[in-house]
């Protein structure tokens, strides 16, 4: 089975992820990993998913698949990312080394990998790179702005009912209670 080659948009950003480095790298992600490899690439997935709602980029997470026989690849999209499994014998630093030759540089292109010979590779391709921590860094401040920004929203939620409503609605409730009816 052959993979469906992505085509690349001119004035998109995107931020490659190297999935198992990622993993390998975070302390919540390598304790999950240590219990299940499978809900380890789930968290993963799932705190992309929700990065991606509050970045720029267009996020593309790639898992090797590389002893994985037989695999032809797979890529799927979901919730606005794509999750890329390479084929049998291909790393995600091939991969990603490969896509990066084929966006040149008409785009913005950031790396997440803490790999150094990896990072160089992507220096000297036109991409930047951004580390395992940096990446961590960014995806916590995001869930922190998204908390706040919902708490604001919470805090100043406005009711449908004015004042005067809120009051008498209020010593009905007293009303009900005190005959013994609620």
């Amino acid at each position: 089975m052959r993979r469906k080659r992505t085509r690349y948009k001119r004035g998109v950003n995107y931020l490659f992820v190297d999935g198992y480095n990622i993993i390998n790298s975070w302390d919540n992600l390598i304790k999950l990993k240590n219990i299940s490899l499978e809900e380890a690439r789930e968290a993963l997935v799932n705190d992309m998913i929700e990065f991606s709602h509050t970045t720029k980029e267009h996020i593309i997470l790639v898992f090797d698949a590389y002893l994985v026989k037989k695999s032809g690849g797979k890529t799927y999209h979901r919730d606005g990312i794509d999750i890329i499994y390479t084929k049998e014998f291909e790393t995600a630093d091939h991969y990603i080394e490969r896509e990066l030759d084929e966006i040149g540089r008409l785009t913005n292109v950031r790396v997440a990998t803490s790999d150094n010979v990896e990072q160089q590779i992507i220096l000297s391709r036109g991409g930047t790179r951004i580390s395992a921590r940096e990446l961590q860094a960014e995806v916590e401040n995001s869930k922190n702005k998204v908390e706040l920004v919902a708490k604001k929203l919470k805090q100043n939620r406005v009711s449908p009912f004015d004042e005067n409503t809120i009051t008498r609605l209020i010593e009905l409730k007293k009303s009900i209670q005190e005959n013994g009816d609620g």
